[in-house]
């Protein structure tokens, strides 16, 4: 809103520095310090709301004992996170480019199925919150509105509608085709959404990590929609891609802002309002700038979670079936309960993952010259 209301007083007044409202980088920055200050803003707010409605944890039997004593700290905390982030979107993008209205919707709608799955389980005490296969429907309606989105694009993403790059290989360009394109798309986000829902389960670790990955995916963002650094990288240029920097920067900036209540010893956690929300988040973005085989290295540590819960239940009915009974291979899954497990203190844990989702974000940066 504000980008198109300085646009109109540049354009007719031409006020000293008005031209700074065309740069992405100057609104970039302006986004995340929004964000951030959204962030302290209504973060003390509706967290005692919250407190005031009762809605709030009730201690996860399927986690470490250590966990019961978090009983009582406010859920639903990551309505911080999207009022922060979609806010100043709102203000500081172009919305009417295609980019920053399918990223808008993914992040709104995926967080509507977070609050939903989160209100029926806290409020409603439905142990099992929303039935699995309305959270993967709209999952899926997600994944459909964007796949198809992109192929009824061709001038935005010219003859690579259904492709996509290939970390470390030079002008290696995958084309699903346009039967399995969309359900590529549905798999990427669904499974990232996913992925960032399981990482969510120690004090700042999923806030933490995603605002490190989404540092690394807004450098992406940019250079995608930057002609001469596109070029330079080899890397296919996608006209529009880099108001999704916009986007990043602000979720940046509402992620931190959140950490500031969420980390050890929480406040407030994010529960799946948050988690859902920024996971399918950084799926359609990967989807978005064409990078999806990227996910599993600047989305390490949401990757190694998932495998370690697939792995865990894979391995525990095998044995089952054919020893009898079941064994595991970690303590407890998802991974970082296997660490609380072997002694490790939740803060060691978190401040690790921060180093490793550091170091996995600069790997993803350096496969754009290593080609």
């Amino acid at each position: 809103m504000l980008y198109y209301l300085f646009n109109w007083i540049n354009r007719t007044f031409s006020p000293p520095g008005g031209e700074l409202i065309r740069y992405i980088t100057f609104r970039s920055a302006v986004a995340a310090l929004s964000a951030l200050a959204i962030s302290f803003f209504v973060g003390p707010r509706i967290i005692r709301r919250l407190k005031e409605l009762q809605v709030s944890e009730q201690g996860k039997v399927e986690a470490p004992k250590a966990h019961l004593s978090k009983a009582g700290t406010p859920m639903m905390g990551g309505l911080i996170i999207l009022i922060a982030s979609l806010g100043p979107t709102l203000l500081w993008a172009d919305i009417g480019n295609l980019f920053i209205v399918l990223i808008f919707l993914a992040t709104l709608i995926l967080g509507g199925i977070g609050f939903m799955d989160d209100y029926l389980k806290v409020v409603k005490k439905k142990k099992k919150g929303l039935i699995a296969r309305y959270k993967l429907a709209g999952q899926v309606a997600v994944g459909l509105i964007v796949g198809l989105s992109i192929m009824l694009s061709p001038h935005l993403f010219p003859d690579i509608a259904t492709a996509t790059t290939m970390p470390f290989f030079k002008n290696l360009v995958f084309d699903f085709g346009k039967w399995l394109y969309i359900p590529f798309v549905i798999f990427v986000i669904t499974a990232t959404s996913n992925a960032v829902n399981l990482t969510d389960g120690l004090d700042g670790l999923a806030a933490g990590t995603v605002s490190i990955a989404f540092i690394g995916i807004m450098a992406i963002a940019y250079f995608t929609g930057n002609l001469q650094l596109s070029e330079y990288l080899n890397i296919p240029y996608l006209k529009g891609a880099g108001e999704l920097t916009v986007f990043c920067a602000a979720l940046v900036g509402a992620s931190l802002g959140f950490l500031w209540f969420n980390a050890y010893p929480a406040q407030v956690f994010m529960g799946d309002t948050g988690s859902l929300a920024l996971g399918g988040a950084m799926g359609t973005m990967m989807v978005l700038v064409k990078k999806e085989f990227v996910l599993p290295i600047i989305g390490g540590i949401f990757f190694i979670e998932s495998l370690s819960v697939i792995s865990q239940t894979l391995f525990f009915k095998f044995t089952r079936k054919r020893f009898g009974e079941g064994r595991r291979i970690f303590k407890m899954a998802p991974l970082h309960h296997h660490f609380e497990l072997t002694g490790w203190a939740e803060p060691k844990i978190v401040t690790r993952a921060y180093i490793v989702a550091i170091l996995l974000a600069i790997l993803t940066l350096a496969t754009f010259k290593v080609r």
